[in-house]
């Protein structure tokens, strides 16, 4: 039987500390540091929750906009997704192509930047 701390668990016991015990006691620089240190331990643990769902929904919305055959990778149909675009055989006006578009800057800043100023507005479903 594995029993083992996952890395979620392990990252977060990391940030616990970091945030309950060690940042209290600090000030000036070393201060900043544990708080630096802290978002990065939430930004590896978003990592870990979300990004898998992220690129696969990714993969799926280059896969249907570029009718492309399995097994390309998300960076490869991001750089034909790119070249349509730079060549003009795509444009804003290709249907699905915004959809795509903010719903990766989307998953991307929730991964990145959660408390973004316009992530809330961006994900609230429009009338």
């Amino acid at each position: 039987m594995h029993d083992a701390p996952s890395p979620a668990e392990l990252i977060s016991a990391v940030k616990s500390f970091i945030d309950d015990t060690a940042a209290p006691q600090l000030t000036g620089h070393a201060a900043f540091y544990a708080r630096v240190a802290s978002n990065v331990l939430s930004t590896l643990l978003r990592e870990i929750e979300q990004r898998p769902a992220a690129e696969a929904e990714e993969l799926a919305g280059l896969k249907a906009l570029l009718g492309t055959q399995a097994g390309d990778s998300i960076q490869s149909l991001n750089r034909t997704l790119c070249e349509q675009l730079r060549t003009g055989s795509m444009s804003i006006s290709t249907p699905g192509l915004l959809e795509h578009l903010k719903t990766t800057t989307i998953a991307q800043l929730s991964i990145d930047q959660p408390q973004y100023s316009g992530l809330k507005a961006a994900r609230a479903p429009r009338s």
